[in-house]
């Protein structure tokens, strides 16, 4: 069970039921699988380039990283060099073409909205994504999920972005809790490596981006199947 993970007396957890005293989430993985949007934005990027479009499977290994990783993936998957004519017109219309359609095929992952709700009535809870602010505030809104969160940390809002420890010490600061009071919930080595840093303790989402890593090995606390184990968190 997820609540082994929680160390015995920490600084910020609920003394009665040693809880987290703050819950940290990526967002593209974790909360919500966004990877069907991403990746029709990314087809219609490489179309317009006169590039053959990459499958669904692919993309999932590339999120997670930013436009740009993803894009020179898609490039070096068809031996182009990001340093091609076409990549930075590439970029913008990957980045317009998401925008515009950033939720009509995401969905948050089962059980998400129901344990959301409940963490909230006990802890702040905060968004921790390598995600632009463009992108990750609509995408929130349209999915009804932005009014759960006291904090949104986006990559243009932090002074570097996961694996460093810098979002999740923003968003501690927000929540107004120490990282070691605060649960870190991510779905890929970024997200341990982040929260290892920040000095918080981790748990990753089986079914997320593992970028075809085992998630055993990503050297969490622990790994969770379905959301709800959150709440004996």
């Amino acid at each position: 069970m997820l609540r082994n993970c929680w160390p015995t007396g920490s600084g910020g957890a609920d003394v009665a039921d040693n809880r987290p005293a703050a819950y940290l989430f990526d967002l593209d993985g974790t909360l919500v699988d966004t990877a069907p949007d991403i990746h029709v934005a990314l087809n219609h990027a490489l179309s317009g380039a006169g590039i053959a479009p990459v499958s669904e499977a692919l993309t999932r290994h590339w999120v997670g990283h930013g436009v740009r990783a993803m894009l020179t993936a898609a490039f070096e998957h068809h031996d182009l060099p990001a340093q091609d004519s076409r990549f930075e017109e590439s970029v913008a219309a990957l980045s317009a073409h998401y925008e515009a359609h950033v939720a009509d095929r995401s969905r948050p992952y089962p059980k998400v909205v129901s344990t959301l709700e409940k963490l909230a009535e006990r802890a702040p809870l905060a968004v921790v994504t390598n995600k632009l602010s463009r992108f990750t505030l609509p995408l929130l809104e349209a999915l009804d999920l932005r009014r759960h969160f006291a904090a949104v940390i986006s990559h243009d809002n932090s002074p570097k972005p996961k694996p460093a420890p810098e979002p999740a010490f923003l968003a501690c600061e927000r929540l107004e809790c120490t990282p070691s009071e605060a649960l870190f919930v991510g779905d890929s080595a970024t997200d341990v490596a982040c929260a290892r840093a920040a000095g918080c303790p981790v748990v990753v989402y089986r079914h997320g981006y593992n970028h075809g890593i085992d998630p055993e090995s990503l050297g969490a606390d622990a790994v969770f199947d379905s959301f709800d184990e959150l709440l004996a968190a």
